[in-house]
């Protein structure tokens, strides 16, 4: 497996692991990342909520992550239950639609918890606003010393501040806890030149650079979420979640899955 590129722009080689249900042993690329998840990855083919089977999909896919020994992080975002910027557009007062947004990615992630929990997995959510009655507040050695036992760290509400995204959370928390990478978890199969929906001519993307993602102002993470990994050198695998097992894969063949966004050269997919 070739080499690639990861936290604070060291080149790091893999160790070796179970793989996904059983497989055999492979190289994981990463040995600590974060994970993004939309709230709206929860809904399955609902339109809000929380669709169960789908919640319980994806917490064994990260239980093996967990068995393959590598340390994951998740943040995960609250728009199926309510998103800040469309209250904020529907007259509602921003700072209020923010904090509210917040309080619904604790929903998420306590109910990731209890299906984590269920299979097995130790896992601790830690929030960015005090909820002490149900989760620990976030404090940045305890979440760094949670996933050295091996427990899945969940980071709820954001980075506890209004106008900001659950995606400038996920890069700022991956860099406090020294993640080697950030795996954006969408309903696409990476980042392509236009919305393949739309366009039947639209391309995918193999490699990104962080800059041409900012000057093609391409929907991957909002603009200040991107020029924080650039300046940290931190990459982010785009893919696909709706995939049974492409968590796994994003971790042992990031290359070859969805989009790499990095200090490299910008290169067009082969599919």
């Amino acid at each position: 497996m070739r080499p690639l590129f990861c936290g604070q722009g060291r080149m790091e080689g893999g160790h070796t692991c179970e793989g996904l249900m059983g497989t055999t042993q492979q190289a994981t690329a990463y040995k600590r990342v974060l994970l993004k998840i939309s709230g709206e990855a929860l809904m399955g083919d609902g339109k809000f909520g929380i669709h169960s089977p789908t919640l319980t999909r994806v917490a064994s896919e990260i239980k093996a992550v967990v068995e393959a020994k590598v340390e994951i992080a998740v943040v995960i975002g609250g728009g199926n239950i309510f998103r800040g910027v469309a209250g904020a557009t529907e007259g509602m007062d921003r700072s209020s639609a923010d904090y509210m947004g917040m309080l619904a990615t604790c929903i998420n992630a306590m109910a990731l918890q209890d299906a984590l929990e269920k299979l097995g997995v130790f896992t601790r959510v830690l929030s960015a606003i005090k909820i002490e009655q149900i989760c620990e507040p976030y404090i940045r050695r305890r979440a760094i010393r949670h996933l050295e036992k091996g427990r899945v760290v969940i980071f709820a509400a954001g980075t506890g501040n209004p106008y900001f995204t659950t995606d400038t959370a996920a890069s700022l928390r991956a860099m406090e806890i020294g993640a080697d990478a950030i795996l954006k978890a969408t309903k696409v199969d990476g980042i392509y030149s236009a919305d393949p929906k739309m366009d039947a001519a639209a391309r995918r993307y193999r490699t990104l650079a962080y800059m041409d993602v900012l000057k093609a102002s391409l929907a991957v993470m909002d603009s200040t979420a991107i020029s924080l990994c650039m300046e940290n050198k931190l990459p982010i695998v785009v893919f696909d979640i709706t995939v049974t097992g492409n968590i796994f894969k994003a971790i042992t063949s990031p290359g070859d899955i969805g989009t790499l966004v990095g200090p490299v050269a910008t290169a067009w997919s082969d599919t």
